[in-house]
């Protein structure tokens, strides 16, 4: 079992708040009690975990993100498909917003070398898409956040007042209809307000598991977008939904989901 994926399954174990052991991780994960500590110990450095006499438990509130290499991982090839059709939104020339995750990070892999002028959100994404020569590639300054290198704060949100792009590329972790699109963070969800009224054209681009979720910062409704990105297993209800505010549905052919990591 990958790293990743034993990491995943721990966090996953403590959700609840309850304790768990290392003998228990073993025997969940199927790896020894010296790579159990390991894990424990890296992901503890990560603020992903909590250690406590007996064993682990979470380390916040319930909904405390996973950190962004776990999340990279899960997911890898349904992320991959969504981030090709959504650069085949942008068209060649054209200028771009790039908001900051795991998804639109793979949007900026396929980004890189294509000549368009962007500015990216997360230092994640300003890489990616500078690994190569022909995407002129801007980057908005101010506070970077943990893990996710993620730009945050006012300098943010003041870069994106001062950008008028063709494009705005938004990831978010909820997009239920009826409850609007939604944040973990007050912080997060104003970054992703201006980049919504950065955009001529904005795409939303998500896995289809979180057009059933809600959190608690809404920073805009899906009325304000023009397109959707996500996979053909998505909820046929709710893409209605969608599709009755007016947004073009993107669907993309994968294969199933992974099944759950508990």
């Amino acid at each position: 079992m990958q790293r990743s994926q034993r990491h995943r399954m721990i966090i996953r174990a403590v959700e609840s708040g309850a304790t768990v052991s290392v003998e228990a991780l073993c025997e969940l994960t199927g790896a020894s009690a010296i790579t159990v500590r390991r894990d424990l110990a890296q992901l503890a450095a990560q603020d992903a975990v909590r250690r406590v006499r007996g064993g682990v438990t979470r380390a916040h509130a319930r909904g405390t993100p996973m950190p962004f290499a776990v999340r990279l991982d899960a997911d890898r090839d349904r992320k991959a498909a969504l981030a090709a059709a959504a650069a085949s939104l942008v068209e060649d020339g054209s200028s771009l917003v790039l908001d900051n995750g795991t998804t639109c990070y793979a949007v900026a892999t396929h980004l890189a070398g294509r000549p368009v002028t962007a500015l990216a959100l997360s230092l994640h994404a300003a890489a990616a898409m500078a690994t190569l020569p022909g995407a002129s590639v801007v980057v908005p300054g101010g506070p970077v956040e943990n893990d996710t290198l993620a730009f945050t704060g006012h300098p943010a949100v003041r870069a994106l007042g001062d950008t008028n792009v063709d494009v705005s590329i938004i990831g978010t972790c909820s997009a239920r209809p009826g409850f609007g699109l939604t944040s973990t963070t007050y912080e997060d969800a104003e970054v992703k307000r201006a980049c919504l009224a950065a955009g001529a054209r904005r795409v939303l681009v998500i896995t289809p598991e979180k057009l059933s979720r809600t959190s608690t910062f809404r920073f805009g409704e899906i009325a304000d977008l023009t397109d959707l990105v996500t996979t053909t297993d998505a909820d046929g209800a709710a893409l209605a939904q969608v599709r009755a505010e007016g947004v073009s549905v993107h669907l993309v052919e994968t294969g199933p989901a992974p099944p759950a990591q508990m």
